[in-house]
Parts: structure tokens; C-alpha cells; sequence
């Protein structure tokens, strides 16, 4: 892709360059010739271009980064399902579950973070699932609601659990949507997707307005560069076609002198006609 674009810029760069000696060229030799052609393009003409090829090289470069980080994870979620759910027991388990923490530049350190299990009542198939936050989660942990971040501090984590599990509590009964899959995951459930479709819209809209506005610059310099050598084309043949036709003044001027030259030549030929 880096690649593409390079190419993108040199073929734009050789292409000024090209003009360029084209132009001192056909100044060096002179003549109505050289004179009656447009010139080839102007310096901003040549920015316009290299603006509007770098939007396009740059909106390439984000659907190619874009696609990595988020188009082919949302591509492959497996839970693609909506339902709802409904809260049945929160509880967390007495087995905590190990974890690293960086304490410095080249400090690692070992801890280990509560589990919080999550069961709720899924109203498609009226089963007894495990809730998980969001399908990065249930990557990490599947036996967990969600992983928080590893601190060195037992209590702060303890006290973020039991936070979590009270706001359960308080909503249960009530329902929410969630998402899930019944081929490959019918026990499992999640509440939010990382990546939904409106992030993606709103991900992919700003590079293809980039890429769309590079293609208008580039379209419109080249429409101005084509109408301008038609305007100039014409603007010659014209001023050839001026050239080869007497003018309207020449030819009346030149009609008196004519008829002088046609009324001596009468004259004399009338004194030599033999009489009859």
C-alpha cells in the first residue's frame, strides 16, 4: 500500500517535471507555433494535483489500516444475533484469577483480579446463559463477565466487583438486549459488540469523503487544462484562418485600382479593332 502511493506521487512528480521541459522547450525554439499553443499547466495547477493525489494516497492508507483493525474483527464476530436478556444471578467466585501489571519500564509484576459470573435468561431459545461484557471478553476469560485492569491493590479491585454485581442486582428482572450465537456459542452471550455498524460507518465516512474530494480536484484540474489548449487550439486556427483571408479594407482599397487598370487597358485595345 505504501508502495501504491509512492507510485501515485512519482508518476505526479514526472509528470510536472515532463511539462516543465516541454514548456522550456517550445520557449527556447519561438515562433507562432510555440505561440499559439497553451501553456501546459501553472504552479498551482501542479499543487492541486499533488494535493488531490496525496487525499487519495491517504484515504488508501486508512482503508488499508482501517480494514486491519476494525473492519475484519467486526467481519469475523461470531455474535451476530440480537435477543434479550434478563438478569438471573450474579455472583463472584472465590478462586481469583492471575494476572501481570508493569510497575516501571523493565518492572513486571504478578496479581491476580476477582471473577464475576453473570447469568441471564435468554427469551430466544429460554436458556440459562453466562453473560460476558462485550466478545473481547469472552476471548480473553470465558468464564468471567469482564477482565478489569490488573492493579497491585486487591481491594480496589474487590471493591470494583462488588460495584458491578450490585448494579446487576438492582436491574434484575429487567430487560436488555444482548447478542448471541446458537451454532457455535449456545451458552454463552454478550451484552455490547466492540465493533457495531455505526462505528464502522463512522469510520469509513471521513476517508471516502477524503478519497472522493481528491478525485474531484484531480478531475476538475484536468477538465480546466483541457478546456483551456481546446480554448487555445481555437483561438489559433482562428487567427490562421484571419491570415489567409484578405481583409475587408484591403479589398475595397484595392477594387479602384483594378477598374483603373481594366478602363486603360480598354482604350487601347478599341484603337487597334480593324473597322468594319
Amino acid at each position: 500500500m505504501l508502495y501504491l502511493i509512492f507510485f501515485f506521487f512519482r508518476d505526479a512528480i514526472s509528470s510536472i517535471s515532463v511539462k516543465e521541459k516541454k514548456k522550456e522547450n517550445n520557449d527556447a525554439k519561438g515562433g507562432d507555433k510555440s505561440k499559439a499553443q497553451a501553456p501546459v499547466s501553472s504552479a498551482g495547477e501542479d499543487r492541486a494535483i499533488l494535493l488531490g493525489v496525496g487525499m487519495m494516497g491517504f484515504s488508501i492508507l486508512m482503508y488499508f489500516v482501517l480494514g486491519i483493525t476494525l473492519i475484519k474483527p467486526f467481519m469475523m464476530s461470531i455474535f451476530s444475533e440480537k435477543s434479550n436478556c434478563t438478569v438471573m444471578r450474579a455472583d463472584i467466585l472465590e478462586d481469583w484469577i492471575e494476572c501481570s501489571f508493569m510497575c516501571g519500564v523493565d518492572c513486571r509484576g504478578q496479581a491476580k483480579y476477582p471473577c464475576l459470573q453473570v447469568f441471564v435468561n435468554l427469551s430466544h431459545t429460554r436458556r440459562k446463559v453466562l453473560l460476558h461484557y462485550n466478545d473481547e471478553a469472552i476471548q480473553l476469560n470465558p468464564k468471567c463477565f469482564y477482565i478489569p485492569k490488573c492493579l497491585r491493590d486487591r481491594n480496589e479491585l474487590l471493591s470494583e466487583a462488588e460495584k458491578i454485581k450490585r448494579s446487576l442486582h438492582h436491574s434484575n428482572g429487567s430487560v436488555f438486549p444482548c447478542y448471541y450465537n446458537p451454532e457455535k456459542k449456545p451458552e454463552d452471550a454478550i451484552m455490547f459488540r466492540k465493533y457495531d455498524t455505526t462505528m464502522v460507518f463512522h469510520c469509513l465516512f471521513w476517508p471516502t469523503l477524503m478519497l472522493i474530494g481528491g478525485a474531484l480536484i484531480v478531475g476538475m484540474v484536468k477538465l480546466t487544462q483541457h478546456l483551456s489548449q481546446m480554448c487555445a487550439e481555437f483561438s489559433a486556427a482562428q487567427e490562421e484562418t484571419q491570415a489567409l483571408t484578405p481583409s475587408s479594407e484591403d479589398s475595397m482599397e484595392s477594387r479602384p485600382r483594378r477598374l483603373d487598370k481594366i478602363l486603360r487597358w480598354r482604350p487601347k485595345q478599341m484603337q487597334h479593332a480593324p473597322l468594319s
